[in-house]
């Protein structure tokens, strides 16, 4: 696989942290990093992902209204709560 060289600074205590880690894995800094930024990525496409489909669903008017949503949500704490709003 082709690769590129990136540059960051990164604060001492975030460093260390990826040394220690890369010490008790018995791995390289390369893969502690290559493994963090491949989960972050991951993370990022997936909260893209729902949010375009929670967008969908507003422009499809599947919504439920903020007062509906606020009612729930104080009943949990009583003895009869409410059932979750469809």
């Amino acid at each position: 696989m082709t690769t590129k060289v990136l540059t960051a600074h990164i604060p001492l205590p975030l460093a260390e942290k990826v040394d220690q880690f890369a010490t008790r894995l018995e791995r390289s800094r390369t893969w502690i990093i290559k493994q963090a930024l491949s989960a972050w990525i991951d993370h990022e496409e997936e909260r893209q992902r729902l949010t375009i489909e929670a967008m969908a669903d507003v422009d499809a008017g599947r919504v439920i209204d903020h007062q509906t949503v606020q009612e729930w949500a104080e009943s949990l704490s009583t003895e009869t709560p409410l059932p979750l709003p469809q």
